[in-house]
C-alpha cells in the first residue's frame, strides 16, 4: 500500500519562507516522478512543482519560477517544497503526488499522478 504524507505547512507572515516536505512509502520512490499541487479555497487544484526520477528534470508553475524549488532525496523517500518570499496568493492546501508511469516527462496534469497525500495547509497572511 502506497503512503504520501506531507508536512511542514502553517501560518507564516508575507515574505517569508516555508519548506514543505513528502515522504512516501510503498513504491519505489527512485523511479517515479514527484509532483506539489496547491488548491486555494474556490479554485481548482494546480500544478506547483514536479521533479522526474532520473535525470532529476524539474519543472515549475511559470508564476512561481525563482521562488519556489523542488527538490529530491531517493535515500529518504522524500521529495522538498522551498517557498521563498510568500504572499497571500500563496495561501492554499498543497498537496504532494506520485506519477508512477515513468512517462520521460514532468507532467503537470493532475490526472496523470496516481498517488496523492491528504494535504497541508500553507496560509500567508499578516
Amino acid at each position: 500500500q502506497v503512503h504520501v504524507l506531507e508536512s511542514g505547512g502553517g501560518l507564516v507572515q508575507p515574505g517569508d519562507s516555508l519548506r514543505l516536505s513528502c515522504v512516501v512509502s510503498g513504491l519505489t520512490f527512485s523511479r517515479v516522478t514527484m509532483g506539489w499541487f496547491r488548491q486555494a479555497p474556490g479554485k481548482e487544484r494546480e500544478f506547483v512543482a514536479g521533479i522526474m526520477w532520473v535525470p532529476r528534470t524539474t519543472s515549475y508553475k511559470d508564476s512561481l519560477k525563482g521562488r519556489f524549488t523542488i527538490s529530491r532525496d531517493n535515500a529518504k523517500n522524500t521529495v522538498n517544497l522551498q517557498m521563498n518570499s510568500l504572499n497571500p496568493e500563496d495561501t492554499a492546501v498543497y498537496y504532494c503526488a506520485a506519477d508512477a508511469s515513468r512517462r520521460r516527462r514532468v507532467s503537470s496534469d493532475k490526472s496523470d499522478y496516481d498517488y496523492w497525500g491528504q494535504g497541508t495547509q500553507v496560509t500567508v497572511s499578516s
